[in-house]
């Protein structure tokens, strides 16, 4: 059974920096896509990054472009999301997941494991 966990969300100034990991259990993760999604106090999930564990290619939404960096440590079994110059509206649970597909998606419908999230608050 494949589990992804989450860390590092917190309280940050806007302007600031943070870093999520997910650590990832139970799988073969070179066959997998993990994904970064968030969701805000009444809003819709939304995709936040991607990246495919064997060849790193990554994707990221437009509103996160140039700020957010995902990577990944294979030998950990980690997922990373470096968020720099947060801002309010990036205010919202992060969730990390998984995807047993060598291709990247946008789609939260298509990934398969989720961690419980955790929460990040940019305050002004």
């Amino acid at each position: 059974q494949v589990h992804v966990v989450e860390s590092g969300g917190g309280l940050v100034q806007a302007g600031g920096s943070l870093r999520l990991s997910c650590a990832a259990s139970g799988g073969t993760f070179s066959r997998y896509t993990m994904g970064w999604f968030r969701q805000a106090p009444g809003k819709e999930r939304e995709f936040v990054a991607t990246i495919s564990w064997s060849g790193g290619s990554t994707d990221y939404a437009d509103s996160v472009k140039g700020r957010f960096t995902i990577s990944s440590d294979n030998a950990k079994n980690t997922v990373y999301l470096q968020m720099n110059s947060l801002k309010l509206e990036d205010t919202a649970v992060y969730y990390c997941t998984a995807r047993f597909s060598r291709f990247r998606s946008t789609l939260w419908s298509e990934y398969d494991y989720w961690g419980q999230g955790t929460q990040v608050t940019v305050f002004s």
